[in-house]
């Protein structure tokens, strides 16, 4: 934050906006626009698609590519100009088709984040207006109310019960209080009480705050930056990492020995290096990187054109792996647009001054925007009320603690009182008494008896209920919860959420996915479960927030696994409930919309909200809906497996693949007299093989695959690579001997041979192994189909063209030897259909 020579935290609120050439009322538009071209965006991150330069440059990061411009400059060096220019090319070629997929989808990810994109309400030329955070620049003034993120740093102008959660900043979860007032120059930045930053939060209250600095040049900028430098790593990316160990030592192990063999047989030293190499890349899935970003960003644009958006590209893994899925019930199994219904005194009688007192109330109401509120003035309204002859005097915001908010009106000749509403339980407990017909009663045990067993008989017909509260206050400066007492009860405001009709039948679809719905709501446990059995889960167990808080931790994580229904939930309570269920083993979607729903969002393995969520709500989610309804979270843990599917299909492919070519060669290099395949032929079957592969993020996905979630196995990985690539080297030794024995293939024949047939049963088991069912019976995506089915045309005609058979070494076949490697093709994959159906029954 800048300090110049006197801290700006140490000055009142109008020598700040002195400073910053600046006043209360804010910015012209004109000036903004100035400081903005003069400061730049106000962006820590820059949320534009990636640059070309960058990403083309990103794409020779890979040391198996810069291994292979290694050996392609030692060819070089050697005047083998050939041999060089072909795995230079071969470079170009698989960079460039790298480039091109990551490109694309850099811009449609970029397109996906603009929608996302928050605002701002700040002053400009006198007005409140919304601006994206981008376009915020020092010297304006914002408005912040609960739920909004903080757009940059800044010191409060004027503040009214603000509670900011710094976690972000400082790593402290509980909110601080934040207030207008001059510090002391030696203030640390956990103690300036007077300042706001960037990446935190709102968590009630409301305040003015003029920003002092934009961008990187706030306190969280540096933060961002290390945070960008190491992401957090999902499950997925982690058991990618680790594969690709493993696939490393498999390598490097196979090609020392090639290599050791080719010199102990005094062999040339550069032919067998280029060899070596060449076959070492074989092995690695080069195209894995550019195939992992390619299959996220088009399943994020697919999923965007059903209503998911998706922030984080990695959440797509989880989202498809998810196995529990908690949820609020309001919007998500109701309709979510409530109404008001009644108004009623403590006795369950119509009550014409619990309705005007309960629109007063939402009606001077400044804090967060909510949809009780909202009822609340429409039936007001339409009950021809209004605060003509009323203002406001003070108001203490709500919060997730007292359940309540209240305000302080002046009416003529009626003098001061405070108006409070909320949950039932926090505000009895400040009332010392009752109305009832004749005027207030004392609030005694026998009368609060009677109060709660109506509130519950109304709340066990699915009625929600909020008390109304209200006492006369004597003339004061400032107001606070302590003056929260002595209230007299009014009665209830009384409002009506129906089910959604297709709730009962999405939960279904849900549950055979193998995805269970746990309801958390801070409801009270008569509600909960009467909306529970009319959105069909009857008997489900139901647990309060006060039975889990008594439980200790391993228990508590049992508790969390069985129930269904969380009661009477705290905020805090959510995030502990996350976490109980992940120390369960489950993969955990968490959906919410509030402030109080952010640290659990950010606990979960896939955070989900709404795009009319709270800014705090939407920046802690992995993915958005554009509409709050199960039915479109469904379609995204499909996309989600769908996407997890194909990626699956890839590596599966690729690896045992390329495992079978390696031991192949490994194993037929001592025993024939010369190389079976040449360094540059090598890397052409590589390049042509991976060609189809571009086209897996598109392919279709078995019925099979979308019904339960999928989590990344590496052992079971490792045997499948293990157990197809020895089929694959099984065929591949026998075409060996039918070349040497039967055909007397020359070299150059002989590599030819192996050439086509080593690519073309690539090709063909893609076809195979892309499905755990039989081949025939599940058709393959229309681009990758027609991409194998050019590549294996091109495989065939090659060693026909003479130019480029020249090139590469490639020999005409005779009809004979061609039909008898179409004949291994389909025995080849005989025995893989025949394999699959044993490794999958015994998986």
């Amino acid at each position: 934050m800048n300090e110049q020579s006197t801290p700006l935290w140490t000055l009142e609120p109008d020598a700040v906006c002195a400073r910053l050439e600046t006043t209360r009322v804010g910015l012209s538009v004109a000036e903004a626009m100035r400081r903005l071209r003069q400061v730049g965006a106000n962006e820590v991150q820059d949320s534009r698609a990636i640059p070309a330069a960058a990403l083309l440059v990103r794409q020779f990061q890979s040391p198996l590519v810069l291994i292979l411009i290694f050996a392609g400059l030692i060819a070089g060096a050697l005047k083998e100009w050939i041999d060089a220019s072909i795995i230079l090319v071969m470079v170009l070629g698989s960079t460039l088709i790298g480039f091109a997929q990551e490109h694309r989808a850099s811009r449609a990810v970029a397109d996906l984040r603009q929608r996302l994109s928050l605002t701002a309400k700040v002053r400009r030329d006198g007005q409140v207006v919304s601006r994206p955070f981008a376009e915020l620049v020092p010297g304006d003034v914002v408005l912040l109310a609960g739920g909004a993120v903080v757009p940059a740093d800044a010191i409060i102008l004027s503040a009214k019960e603000l509670q900011v959660s710094e976690a972000a900043l400082t790593g402290e979860s509980f909110p601080v209080e934040k207030r207008a007032w001059a510090l002391a120059a030696g203030a640390p930045l956990t103690a300036r009480a007077n300042c706001v930053y960037l990446g935190s939060s709102v968590r009630s209250g409301a305040a003015e705050a003029v920003i002092v600095a934009t961008g990187r040049a706030t306190e969280f900028g540096e933060i961002a930056e290390r945070l960008k430098q190491k992401p957090i790593e999902t499950d997925f990316a982690r058991s990618i990492r680790r594969f690709g160990y493993l696939l490393i030592r498999v390598m490097i192990g196979i090609v020392l020995f090639v290599l050791i063999v080719n010199q102990l047989l005094g062999r040339p030293f550069v032919e067998s290096l280029l060899f070596a190499v060449a076959l070492g890349l074989g092995m690695s899935p080069e195209l894995l990187p550019a195939i992992i970003s390619v299959t996220l960003s088009a399943g994020a644009v697919r999923l965007a054109k059903k209503g998911v958006l998706v922030r984080q590209l990695e959440a797509i893994e989880n989202l498809g792996g998810m196995s529990v899925f908690c949820t609020d019930k309001t919007g998500t199994l109701t309709e979510g647009q409530i109404r008001m219904t009644a108004a009623l005194d403590p006795a369950g009688r119509e009550s014409a001054a619990v309705r005007r007192l309960g629109f007063l109330n939402a009606h001077f109401e400044s804090g967060i925007e909510n949809p009780l509120d909202q009822a609340v003035l429409e039936d007001g309204h339409g009950a021809g009320l209004s605060a003509e002859g009323v203002r406001k005097i003070d108001e203490i915001p709500y919060d997730f603690t007292r359940k309540r908010l209240a305000v302080v009106v002046e009416e003529a000749g009626a003098g001061r009182r405070m108006i409070v509403k909320g949950a039932f339980e926090p505000l009895a407990a400040c009332c010392a008494q009752v109305m009832g017909p004749d005027g207030p009663a004392p609030l005694d045990a026998a009368a609060l008896a009677r109060v709660r067993a109506f509130h519950q008989g109304e709340s066990e017909q699915g009625l929600r209920l909020l008390a109304v509260a209200s006492r006369a206050v004597a003339d004061q400066d400032r107001y606070g919860p302590a003056d929260e007492t002595g209230l007299t009860l009014e009665g209830f405001l009384v409002f009506l959420d129906p089910p959604k009709p297709e709730a009962a039948r999405t939960i279904g679809l849900l549950r055979e996915m193998g995805v269970a719905v746990k309801v958390i709501s801070g409801d009270n446990r008569y509600v909960l479960r009467h909306m529970a059995e009319v959105v069909g889960l009857k008997d489900a167990a139901l647990v309060t927030g006060a039975e889990l808080a008594a439980l200790k931790d391993e228990a508590m994580w049992r508790r969390a696994e069985e129930a269904t229904l969380f009661a009477e939930i705290d905020p805090q309570a959510k995030e502990r409930i996350v976490r109980a269920l992940q120390r369960r083993g489950h993969c955990v979607g968490f959906m919410g919309d509030g402030v109080n729903d952010a640290p659990a969002l950010y606990a979960a393995d896939v955070g989900v909200s709404v795009d009319q969520a709270t800014d705090v709500a939407r920046e802690s989610a992995d993915v958005v809906l554009t509409r709050r309804e199960l039915d479109i979270l469904r379609e995204g843990v499909l996309g989600g497996r769908r996407t997890f599917a194909n990626t699956l299909k890839y590596i599966r492919i690729t690896t045992s693949a390329n495992f079978g070519n390696m031991i192949s060669m490994a194993a037929a290099a001592p025993l024939l007299p010369f190389l079976p395949m040449a360094a540059k032929q090598i890397l052409l079957n590589n390049f042509l093989s991976d060609l189809p592969s571009m086209a897996i993020s598109s392919d279709a996905v078995d019925a099979e695959r979308l019904a339960a979630p999928q989590r990344f196995g590496i052992g079971e990985l490792q045997r499948f690579m293990v157990v197809f690539g020895l089929i694959s080297s099984a065929f591949d030794l026998m075409s060996f001997a039918l070349l040497i024995k039967v055909f007397h293939a020359t070299e150059p024949v002989f590599q030819t041979g192996w050439f086509v047939l080593s690519l073309l049963t690539e090709l063909a088991v893609v076809m195979s192994l892309r499905t755990e069912g039989p081949a025939w019976r599940s058709r393959p995506g229309g681009l990758l189909l027609w991409t194998s089915v050019g590549v294996a045309g091109l495989a065939l005609l090659l060693p026909y063209v003479g130019p480029v058979a020249a090139l590469f070494s490639l020999a005409p076949l005779s009809g004979g030897l061609v039909a008898t490697l179409g004949g291994l093709v389909v025995a080849y994959l005989a025995a893989t259909e025949a394999a699959k159906r044993w490794f999958f029954r015994k998986a």
